[in-house]
């Protein structure tokens, strides 16, 4: 099982290097982080967008962008075209954003039938919180506002996937709630006692799902004992799934400024891994993001 962050990049190495096809490149964050990971072994790019403006910004940041393809295509939209094209044919294993609404590439990519796969999109952050022995799954912070049973299904299935390539052969996955009790006037708390039944019944396999559970007792073992819930996900989660976007959202925002944690992100069902980094997102998160997307993409 892979704990850190650090355990990522190397692993990463090991397994790739795979090739980012980068949907309008001309950012500065987006050139650096992609630099790393080609100075580091673990991706190739291919950088589409304004070659002029890539060029540009690469000279003036001091970004090597040396042995990286660079295809000129000003327009964003078709920027966003052109990249889910090389992966189509072969020639790219991820795609990833640049400066360009995450709605315009995630459209690109939907848009081409052999990408699409079986299940939603979700948004799934990986990270390493400082204090714990190993990284957390969470989802879904950025993309689906208020999942219903049947998508949190398909975020718990894309969710445990990403944790395999992380090497958790079979991943706790704690429905989180406010409260760790079913409560008929709480819907998230009716959708977590009907998550675990179905993975009682084998209909979501390859994981140990309980719930619900308060996040303090599926992080803490001594929480979950003082409040005598005994189930093997109690206080051991690897992987949070929360009610909505916003408790999603709020809990990645706090674990990055009160936490100072280190993140990564993805969006993940379809066949390809996609990096969608914020532009508040430092330079390792996007390259931490980049890391993961590897392993995904090699899994």
């Amino acid at each position: 099982m892979i704990r850190t962050f650090d355990e990522i990049i190397k692993v990463a190495r090991e397994r790739g290097p795979s090739t980012i096809a980068v949907a309008v490149a001309q950012d500065v964050g987006v050139l650096s982080a992609v630099s790393q990971a080609k100075a580091k072994g673990i991706a190739e790019a291919i950088l589409v967008g304004d070659a002029q403006e890539i060029q540009r910004i690469a000279l003036q940041q001091d970004i090597s962008i040396d042995g990286l393809e660079i295809i000129d295509e000003p327009d964003k939209a078709g920027a966003c075209g052109k990249a889910v094209e090389l992966v189509s044919a072969g020639r790219a294993d991820i795609v990833m954003k640049g400066i360009i609404d995450t709605s315009v590439i995630l459209k690109a990519v939907l848009s081409d039938q052999c990408l699409r796969g079986g299940n939603i999109l979700s948004h799934i952050a990986v990270t390493e919180v400082k204090g714990y022995d190993r990284l957390f799954v969470f989802s879904d912070p950025g993309m689906n506002i208020a999942p219903d049973l049947s998508q949190k299904v398909q975020i718990i299935e894309n969710a445990v996937g990403l944790a395999r390539a992380l090497d958790y052969d079979n991943p706790k996955v704690a429905v989180v709630c406010a409260v760790e009790k079913v409560n008929p006037k709480m819907p998230a708390t009716l959708d977590a006692e009907e998550l675990v039944k179905m993975n009682q019944q084998g209909r979501i396999s390859g994981c140990v799902v309980g719930g619900p559970f308060a996040l303090d007792n599926a992080v803490s073992v001594e929480a979950a004992r003082h409040k005598g819930i005994d189930h093997p996900v109690a206080g051991n989660a690897d992987i949070l799934i929360m009610p909505d976007i916003e408790a999603g959202n709020i809990l990645y925002k706090s674990l990055v400024y009160f936490a100072g944690a280190k993140c990564a992100g993805l969006v993940v069902g379809a066949k390809i891994p996609i990096v969608v980094t914020s532009r508040a997102d430092n330079e390792e998160d996007k390259l931490n993001s980049i890391a993961l997307a590897v392993l995904l993409a090699n899994r």
